[in-house]
């Protein structure tokens, strides 16, 4: 019906009372148990990518290999892709940023290319790489989009592998410090959150323990899914693990000292945060379930903030995880300003006494434990990053409550969380979009209950060259055409519900229910489930109010005006 003819104000008393209304036949659900002001004034909604996995140009202006750029080109990705050009992030990034600031983001967390600043790892800048990286933060905070920088995502120049074993070598140590002196130095009075690396539990793990990753070492029986040349799996994973935390301490205490009093920014770490509770209330399954989380992710967090390994694992790793001295241990402890996070998993724990080793070691035998993504799915002894994970938020939430409760309740940011989609996914992603809400109200349930939760990150922006899947599943909000020669962008359901506006987001922008009038864009029905749509416009263009059938309604109001 049209009321273009209505005064302004009896329109919104009616409309107001309209959505009243729908609210007490269940609608608008998601906007009266989510709102903006329930999240801190300072909480940041935004998104990310990597450098590696949406750059592409990996041969342009002074560029050199990273070790990825030799392991996609060797085959080893499921698609036999590469990502020389993946999204064209280098030559797209304008693009990119409108599309951000047209969505609504506040933030943008990206890393940046070792390999483009220093093409061998250390030495001499490369200019265009420079140039590359100011253009980009420019061009962000044109647009009032925070850039978040994480110094390191998987792409370690391949120079430092020939030369040294990279992450292996304490050399590393060094190299990593004067990498990050380059950046702070140069990009450094613009950018306010640093991360150091990206997921090394993971990172580790998968390059040394069971060779998913380049370099791809490892050894019986951490080689059962990929055949290793070279490796040790009983003891690198955890040599690399602690040059990294060594590197981290360095960098951190590089940025402290030389440029927090002067820019006023934070650098902290990211881990993978799988959440891992008993399968059973058993007392076996218990202490394992405590053992997974010291292994995965006390494994970082116990030097962060005690300044030593876990004991569950310094016994039964015994000689082969190394030490710290007592100036690394003061070194490392409190050097992170704020923890990232990526979370995507929960997995159920059981004991395995059973597990026979023969003698040999590796990283999962020492935690001997049976994972299982369901309460009632078989265990098994190892976590295949390629295997179906269900959603559970639930872990979210656990996750953040054990932070608070084991850790002293550090700053966290969620760097990652997002849903993968096939290849041939539609634009209209209702799926990613309940299954970013349950993660977001997860996270909004752990404020409530005081943990210091800073901000919220969806993986990915646009879709992008994925680890070990290549273009064959799909995370981002932007919809990219890799048959494309232009790369097309199309923003999905999940990125543009309504004149531009974020569904995923909504939150970064909108205010209390009482000034909802101002900002409905649709109110629509999906199957039996009623869906709000907002424009961040600060005007109504169009109103579609669907009564869903389950609630003895077939009309649709369309208002105008």
């Amino acid at each position: 019906m049209s009321i273009s003819n209505i005064p302004c104000l009896l329109f919104l008393l009616l409309l107001v009372s309209f959505i009243e209304q729908l609210a007490t036949l269940g609608f608008c659900q998601e906007i009266n148990e989510l709102r903006r002001d329930d999240f801190p004034s300072d909480f940041v909604f935004g998104a990310g990518t990597s450098a590696y996995q949406v750059e592409g140009a990996v041969a342009k202006d002074g560029r050199k290999p990273s070790v990825w750029d030799i392991f996609t080109h060797e085959g080893n990705v499921i698609d036999k892709s590469t990502r020389d050009i993946a999204a064209d992030g280098y030559h797209k990034y304008k693009e990119d940023v409108k599309l951000m600031s047209d969505l609504g983001l506040e933030a943008y967390r990206f890393s940046i290319s070792w390999s483009r600043v220093l093409p061998d790892g250390r030495g001499a800048m490369n200019p265009k790489g420079i140039e590359y990286y100011n253009n980009r933060i420019n061009e962000l905070i044109s647009h009032g989009i925070q850039p978040h920088i994480t110094l390191y995502h998987l792409d370690l120049p391949q120079t430092l592998e020939d030369e040294y074993f990279g992450w292996l070598s304490p050399k590393i140590i060094e190299d990593f410090t004067k990498y990050a002196d380059v950046c702070f130095k140069e990009f450094g009075d613009r950018v306010g959150h640093w991360t150091t690396l990206n997921e090394p539990n993971i990172m580790f793990i998968a390059s040394y323990n069971s060779g998913f990753f380049p370099p791809q070492r490892c050894s019986y029986p951490g080689g059962l899914i990929f055949n290793c040349t070279v490796g040790n799996s009983s003891v690198e994973p955890y040599i690399a693990m602690h040059h990294y935390l060594l590197s981290h301490a360095s960098a951190a205490r590089l940025y402290k000292e030389k440029c927090q009093a002067k820019h006023n920014g934070l650098v902290g770490l990211n881990l993978n945060f799988l959440w891992a509770p008993p399968k059973t209330n058993n007392t076996s399954d218990r202490i394992a379930s405590k053992r997974a989380i010291d292994f995965y992710i006390g494994w970082a967090m116990d030097p962060l903030i005690h300044g030593d390994y876990p004991e569950s694992m310094k016994t039964r790793v015994g000689s082969r995880i190394p030490s710290f001295t007592e100036t690394e241990s003061e070194l490392i402890k409190g050097s992170a300003d704020f923890i990232g996070i990526n979370h995507y998993n929960t997995v159920y724990i059981q004991d395995n006494p059973s597990n026979a080793t023969d003698g040999h070691a590796d990283y999962y035998v020492d935690m001997n434990v049976k994972m299982s993504v369901t309460k009632d799915d078989t265990p098994g002894g190892q976590f295949d990053p390629t295997g179906y994970m269900p959603s559970n938020p639930s872990g979210l939430h656990m996750l953040l409550q054990y932070l608070k409760e084991y850790y002293g309740n550090p700053p966290v940011y969620i760097h990652e969380n997002g849903y993968s989609a096939p290849k041939n996914e539609e634009l209209n992603d209702t799926v990613r979009i309940d299954y970013m809400n349950g993660f977001i109200g997860s996270t909004l349930k752990a404020i409530r209950n005081g943990t210091n939760t800073r901000g919220c990150f969806v993986w990915s922006f646009v879709d992008v060259f994925e680890v070990l899947f290549g273009y064959t599943t799909r995370y981002g909000l932007v919809h990219v055409d890799f048959e494309d020669k232009e790369l097309k962008r199309q923003p999905k359901s999940s990125a543009r519900c309504g004149n531009g506006y974020s569904c995923i987001l909504l939150f970064a922008r909108f205010g209390n229910v009482q000034d909802i009038a101002s900002k409905i864009m649709l109110f629509s029905q999906q199957g039996p489930r009623a869906v709000c749509i907002l424009s961040a416009n600060g005007a109504v263009s169009t109103v579609t109010l669907q009564q869903p059938a389950s609630s003895g309604g077939s009309v649709t109001y369309e208002i105008y005006f």
